[in-house]
């Protein structure tokens, strides 16, 4: 299928002037920015299913997040051409984004050489767009339990499903669930 894949629409939603932006504070040219994007989102990313993944208090917190992104009100959002301002102010994905920066940017500083406090800075320009993109394929019908795909959305906190449920979700909206 020729799908994009998170990156993808992370990297399209970031824009021309953003990716500027971050090759500059990386010292380097787009090419370099994108792929150190691509790698810092295949992180997060991945940090996020792992906690989501988890039976403590953090994956019950990333699995109630991903609820939240999920949930028909915030269909509204990704109209907004990226501007955030109440998901950024109280959502709680922001709040799950920002508690996985610390660990993941030292994972992709390790990983690439760039200093963690240089790759932190990039994390907090891409939270925003992380949201956005998380609103945009919420709402745009990629996931299997959303009232807009004639499922049932879960509640905020339920424990996922044997064998689908948030986990399910987190894993459609990132573009690597089951289909």
């Amino acid at each position: 299928m020729s799908e994009p894949s998170f990156q993808d629409d992370v990297l399209q939603e970031l824009g021309d002037d953003k990716l500027t932006e971050i090759a500059g504070l990386l010292g380097t040219d787009t090419n370099g920015a994108r792929d150190t994007v691509a790698e810092t989102v295949g992180a997060m990313t991945g940090g996020l299913q792992e906690k989501a993944a988890a039976d403590d208090d953090g994956g019950v917190e990333v699995r109630q997040a991903v609820a939240e992104v999920a949930e028909p009100p915030l269909r509204g959002v990704s109209t907004l051409g990226g501007g955030l301002g109440g998901m950024l102010s109280g959502g709680m994905m922001a709040g799950v984004l920002a508690k996985i920066s610390k660990p993941v940017a030292g994972a992709v500083s390790k990983k690439t050489g760039i200093p963690a406090p240089t790759i932190s800075r990039v994390i907090e320009l891409l939270i925003p767009v992380l949201l956005a993109v998380f609103a945009k394929r919420a709402a745009s019908g990629k996931t299997a339990g959303t009232p807009a795909a004639g499922g049932a959305a879960p509640a905020p906190g339920a424990a996922p499903a044997a064998g689908g449920g948030l986990g399910d979700l987190l894993g459609q909206i990132l573009g690597g669930g089951k289909k």
